[in-house]
């Protein structure tokens, strides 16, 4: 299952005094699951933007102790910077990452934005796909005449805040409102261009972003700019949406960049932009050199653009993720000015490598992994051992696909492989998920008998704690026994259709495969003579025994295949 990720960048209304920026920023890290990722204070703007991610609750409660301190911290009276203000907390936008939608985290704006007003009395707005109006999409609407237009604005029948509407008081005057709201991801990225010309690469951007250029007299670079009936500049539109760009010269560098901001991922991928940066300049003489992403990016963008770039050179989309990661960078030229680790520019990876001190089964090396099933301790054991067999036999069928779609001669079925590539990289992703998952299953069993058992309640709630474990230690091994059945299609389609050279890897796989299905089903039926439930027992019971059957009629169908083949070499 995808990770839920939203990412929030908040900008508070303190710039200058960091004790009271750190506090701020303590109130965000005190939430588990959150990481923070950017805190950027400006003197002149007095003002600091906050980058921080985490699944979406966490997230949200997040923000919310982030406002808190911010309106406990900050005196609006006393604020002046550079920049548009209107809060102590002046804008929060929630932002999907993965797994989240943008409406979802709309809702979840909404929701943020009424907790603040409710809670902490502070007057909120909501703006982007938060808006309750249309208008309030903007947020220079929302924040139109900013701190000091509050007066005016509190209790206005158009202009009110959305949540938290009084009359002016001195609670509003010391925090100033918010506006809370959803957008999308913005991905900030440079094209490198083999010209010191800044002329020629505002003209590539010209080209290419979603305001274009004025439409001038004649059609000529040097005519005077043309106007509609209302005497605004007619604009000749771009061909990407949702991007704004500029052409600039970097002094450390030695060239020109076409500057670009992605606000509309949806519209324009980050490999759609790059193609349509170099086709612009090619048009013009100019080639892109490379590609310069700033700050971080959701994992899904680099995926999109290495399968992209996979389907372009008619390649097998079935590889590891890493290897799709590593052609979008190759693709791209992100690596020309510096090294580009997605390690850490992936927000994904960000994350994942914060958990240090997580042990994984599957992080382990294959003699580690060995070694300690063979250890004292009895997990990990057959459990994730069916699931390790399962995940070999959807890595096996994976590889015959992607032979078979790399094969001599076989270029014109380079698609129908890597479709069942792809599938089989789905499964073994699934099932090696599941490794670990069964020990966690043993663990909560384990868990529930440190409990204490002396009074009446207390041997209730451990006797409730063991059935909800038993029933989970059941269900996992079931997943497991459905999700390495889904091996058997995969290894059908490559033994039958794929590369006859690797038939006998086909045919391994269907032993391992075969061997998972049958393996968790023990596992669910020893663990299932635990349950009090005894119905749910058999209900299990009997959906793992229809399994295991489908799984023995595969295996029998599958190797007289694998069998006829050899037989034929």
């Amino acid at each position: 299952m995808e990770k839920r990720i939203i990412e929030c960048v908040p900008n508070f209304s303190e710039g200058r005094n960091m004790d009271t920026i750190k506090s701020i920023t303590d109130a965000i890290e005190s939430v588990e699951g959150v990481k923070l990722l950017d805190v950027d204070p400006g003197v002149a703007t007095n003002r600091t933007v906050v980058t921080f991610v985490g699944d979406p609750d966490a997230v949200v409660e997040a923000a919310f102790r982030g406002v808190k301190r911010a309106a406990e911290l900050i005196d609006m009276r006393h604020h002046h910077g550079a920049h548009p203000r209107m809060g102590a907390t002046d804008v929060c936008p929630l932002i999907p990452v993965a797994g989240v939608t943008l409406e979802e985290c709309a809702e979840l704006a909404r929701n943020l934005a009424k907790r603040i007003a409710d809670e902490l009395l502070v007057p909120t707005y909501c703006y982007e796909a938060s808006a309750f109006k249309p208008e309030r999409k903007n947020l220079a609407t929302c924040r139109a005449g900013e701190y000091e237009a509050l007066p005016k604005k509190m209790n206005h029948p158009t202009k009110a805040p959305d949540f938290g509407d009084r009359p002016y008081d001195e609670g509003v005057a010391r925090t100033g409102a918010t506006t809370v709201g959803a957008r999308d991801f913005l991905i900030a990225v440079n094209f490198n261009l083999n010209t010191t010309s800044t002329r020629r690469a505002n003209a590539i951007a010209f080209d290419v972003r979603e305001k274009g250029r004025p439409a001038r007299e004649g059609g000529k670079v040097t005519g005077k700019p043309l106007k509609d009936e209302n005497g605004k500049t007619i604009m000749i539109p771009g061909t990407l949406k949702g991007t704004k760009a500029i052409g600039w010269f970097i002094d450390e560098y030695g060239i020109a960049q076409v500057s670009m901001n992605i606000t509309d991922t949806a519209a324009t991928p980050l490999h759609v932009a790059f193609d349509e940066v170099c086709r612009a300049a090619a048009q013009r003489g100019i080639r892109v050199t490379g590609t310069e992403i700033v700050g971080l990016v959701p994992k899904k963008a680099l995926v999109e653009a290495g399968k992209y770039f996979l389907r372009k050179q008619q390649r097998s989309l079935g590889i590891p993720e890493s290897e799709i990661v590593r052609i979008a960078v190759k693709s791209m030229g992100l690596d020309e000015l510096r090294p580009y680790n997605p390690s850490e520019k992936v927000i994904e990876y960000l994350l994942e490598a914060d958990k240090t001190d997580e042990k994984k089964l599957v992080d382990l090396t294959c003699r580690g992994f060995a070694q300690e099933t063979a250890s004292e301790s009895p997990a990990p054991g057959g459990g994730s051992i069916s699931a390790y067999m399962g995940a070999l036999a959807a890595a096996l069928g994976t590889m015959v696909a992607n032979l078979s779609a790399h094969k001599a001669g076989w270029d014109d079925r380079w698609e129908e492989f890597s479709d069942i590539a792809e599938e089989g990289q789905n499964i073994m992703e699934q099932l090696l998920h599941l490794v670990d998952e069964d020990t966690e299953a043993f663990n909560r069993i384990m868990a529930v008998f440190a409990m204490p058992k002396g009074t009446d309640d207390e041997k209730k709630a451990r006797a409730e704690a063991l059935e909800a474990a038993t029933l989970y230690a059941c269900k996992v091994p079931l997943k497991t026994v459905k999700t390495a059945l889904r091996t058997f299609d995969l290894l059908e389609a490559v033994a039958q259709k794929g590369n006859p050279a690797s038939v006998s890897d086909a045919g391994v796989g269907v032993l391992a495969a075969r061997a998972a299905v049958r393996g968790a089903f023990l596992n669910v039926r020893i663990n299932a003579a635990g349950l009090n439930d005894k119905e749910r027992a058999r209900a299990l019971i009997e959906e793992g025994k229809a399994a295991t059957e489908k799984a023995k009629q595969a295996e029998e169908k599958i190797l007289a295949i694998v069998d006829s083949k050899i037989e034929s070499v």
